[in-house]
């Protein structure tokens, strides 16, 4: 078979005319030869699979230099580069998800405040940070106030510092007022500080390790809980005899369960299921998933680091929560089940009771 006209081989590719221009221009997929006299594109034949390569890849929304980039791969390399692709592409379409979950609930419900006026709920809490049996340091920061409850796993040689920097950055929050309808962006502000935090503490790390930090956090507004979740730090729900887990790890793992590539019991013992694809760090990406949870009197919630959820079976954390008495008994029971189990690493828990204020 001769050469095709653009024409000819616009129809056999299903990419327009415009765009083999397009791609010509960019030395994504130049002709095979082009008519000195009438200036017309011709191509061989054997560029049609590249050329329809490039289709299904713009059907991706693929970035045009990136296409350049997987064309200039071998086929595995290639495939590679694609998976790579759609996975950031569905991290950021989680991304997207949790904030239209979060304004949905913010739009659905009155505003929430954090004033100091008399609330018909209000929390009791404890926290308790444990290096654990195996490592020589601790690098999780726990923290309980009237407000605000976190945890911060951090990881790296300034993983310490910069787990309790982001911790703190949150700490205003315990005594200043928050106008009605000013929620969202406290939480914006508070994870904008959490960054600089860190950056502040790794940003003259020589170490050619990754150091950065997970942070989880919950804000008590009186009737809800406002989350703010990077990582693969837990909350659990205690509710009506039932646990529930409310975050989701932002781990490479738990990425291949939700595409259909691991089951969650592969997970759970895959050699790289601490690998973060979310945290807070030089390079990373820190995009919080926020929500708010209306809270009701009975209510238990724990915060803790992977160093009790990795450990310590889920029906062992449900009974410890149903049948300690208050949260300093709790936390104290779910740190000597870690460590009964060994003890792996750092382990924290950060443990709240809703309750109803007496008129």
């Amino acid at each position: 078979m001769g050469l095709l006209t653009i024409g000819a081989f616009a129809k056999a590719s299903r990419l327009s005319p415009k765009a083999l221009r397009l791609y010509d221009d960019l030395g994504l997929l130049t002709p095979a030869r082009v008519d000195p006299v009438t200036g017309y594109r011709l191509y061989a034949p054997d560029q049609l699979e590249q050329a329809r390569l490039v289709a299904w890849l713009r059907r991706l929304d693929m970035p045009l230099a990136r296409i350049r980039h997987v064309c200039a791969l071998d086929a595995d390399a290639a495939g590679q580069e694609v998976r790579a692709f759609w996975a950031q592409v569905e991290a950021d379409v989680t991304a997207r998800r949790d904030l239209a979950g979060f304004l949905i609930d913010h739009l659905a419900g009155e505003d929430p405040t954090m004033s100091t006026t008399t609330s018909p709920l209000s929390i009791r809490y404890a926290a308790l940070s444990d290096t654990g049996l195996v490592r020589e340091s601790n690098q999780d920061t726990a923290y309980a106030g009237s407000r605000l409850l976190a945890v911060a796993d951090g990881c790296g040689s300034q993983g310490a510092p910069a787990g309790a920097a982001a911790i703190d950055a949150l700490k205003h929050l315990e005594t200043d007022g928050i106008p009605a309808g000013n929620l969202l962006n406290v939480l914006e502000d508070v994870v904008d500080r959490a960054k600089q935090a860190v950056h502040d503490v790794t940003g003259s790390d020589s170490s050619p390790e990754y150091t950065g930090t997970t942070l989880t956090a919950m804000l008590w507004t009186g009737s809800q809980l406002a989350l703010v979740h990077i990582g693969d730090s837990r909350v659990h729900l205690l509710r009506d005899g039932e646990m529930f887990q409310i975050t989701h790890d932002h781990t490479m793992v738990q990425s291949m369960v939700d595409e259909g590539r691991l089951s969650p019991e592969e997970a759970a013992s895959h050699p790289r299921r601490s690998l973060l694809v979310r945290a807070l760090g030089q390079g990373a990406d820190s995009t919080p998933e926020m929500r708010l949870q209306d809270a009701r009197a009975g209510d238990r919630y724990l915060l803790c680091s992977d160093g009790l959820s990795a450990v310590v079976p889920q029906q062992d954390i449900h009974r410890a929560l149903s049948e300690a008495g208050g949260p300093e008994e709790a936390v104290r029971e779910l740190i000597a089940l870690a460590n009964g189990l060994g003890g792996p690493d750092n382990v924290s828990c950060v443990v709240a009771d809703v309750f109803e204020l007496q008129p």
